[in-house]
């Protein structure tokens, strides 16, 4: 079995180091020539996972060929880079089809699809599967227990993914929701800027519950508009990446939140987290489907203001708590 994993930051750091250490044969891909050099001469990704020892059975290229005789592509870079990624791999010669795997969570700005969406748009009918849900690199690669699920079209392939991915410590459920899948995963992150922001304005444990509460409301209206199933965001993809997301410090989205709450500004705070905050983008992707759809999202259009127009944090919260009053569930959704 052979697979190539598109990207070297953390997460796909950490899937290449489990998929190795199960004994197949993986290569790791990166852009970066100075990463490169690392990787080969210390096993390690210092810059992404300190301290992980990698398999010495894994390796790595800048050689984007390198898919061309593979038999699963693991997609592991931000949403934003997906489609040149995808178009680069029109250039590759496949000896057979391979299974990709998508591990980033996000809407790509401007189109507003989801990443399935993009893989159809540019690769044609090439098998894909979504894989989501609370899994923070840094956990998976010290070999914490952790489950997530994964989705596709054709679920034939959802099940292969779900056997060749699981071990004793890693383990994958499969959901046949592949719109509600890709969705939860991207707009979670939405709600954990927030919740960061609430933490960096030093509001308690109760502004963070009401934040996951009714974030959670908010976004699976949005997503069940798009087709998604209301079960979902009971499930890992859903109420299980929130949960993660909102309340640890491995999250990037909520400790970018943590800075701007504390008043850097979305550049230092992005520069001093170091890594993509898939939040913010997806914040202006959810937000245009809100307006689109005409789906009314308080919390996403608040963070919208505060990341784009400038708006004042504490004056977001404000407005917030002092909406016309209204009952808690205000429409039957959860059918």
């Amino acid at each position: 079995m052979k697979i190539s994993v598109l990207g070297a930051g953390s997460w796909g750091t950490a899937v290449a180091r489990l998929l190795a250490n199960k004994g197949f044969d993986v290569v790791m891909y990166t852009i970066s020539q100075p990463q490169l050099k690392v990787l080969n001469e210390k096993n390690e990704n210092p810059s992404y996972l300190p301290g992980i020892k990698l398999p010495k059975s894994l390796s790595y290229t800048m050689d984007i060929h390198c898919v061309e005789n593979t038999d699963v592509i693991v997609l592991a870079v931000p949403t934003s880079a997906c489609r040149s990624v995808l178009e680069d791999l029109t250039n590759c010669s496949f000896v057979k089809k391979p299974i990709l795997v998508n591990l980033a969570k996000g809407i790509e700005n401007n189109s507003l699809k989801r990443v399935s969406e993009i893989c159809q748009e540019v690769l044609g009918d090439m098998p894909f599967v979504c894989l989501s849900g609370p899994s923070h690199a840094e956990e998976v690669a010290k070999d914490i227990p952790t489950c997530v699920t994964v989705s596709s079209k054709d679920m034939t392939y959802a099940y292969e993914i779900q056997k060749l991915f699981s071990t004793k410590n890693f383990r994958v459920y499969t959901n046949k929701d592949l719109v509600g899948v890709e969705l939860g995963g991207a707009l979670k992150n939405i709600i954990a800027l927030a919740a960061g922001i609430s933490d960096g304005l030093d509001f308690g444990d109760n502004t963070k519950a009401a934040l996951m509460t009714r974030g959670m409301y908010e976004i699976s209206k949005l997503a069940i508009e798009m087709g998604g199933n209301p079960q979902t965001f009971h499930g890992l993809a859903g109420m299980g990446d929130l949960i993660v997301t909102c309340t640890s410090m491995h999250s990037r989205n909520r400790r970018c939140g943590i800075l701007i709450g504390q008043g850097l500004s979305i550049e230092e705070a992005t520069k001093e987290v170091g890594m993509v905050v898939e939040g913010i983008k997806t914040t202006k992707s959810a937000y245009d489907l809100s307006k689109k759809l005409g789906v009314e999202m308080p919390i996403t259009q608040k963070l919208y203001g505060i990341l784009y127009e400038g708006s004042d944090p504490l004056e977001a919260v404000k407005i917030l708590m002092t909406r016309d009053s209204k009952d808690e569930i205000e429409e039957v959704f959860f059918l």
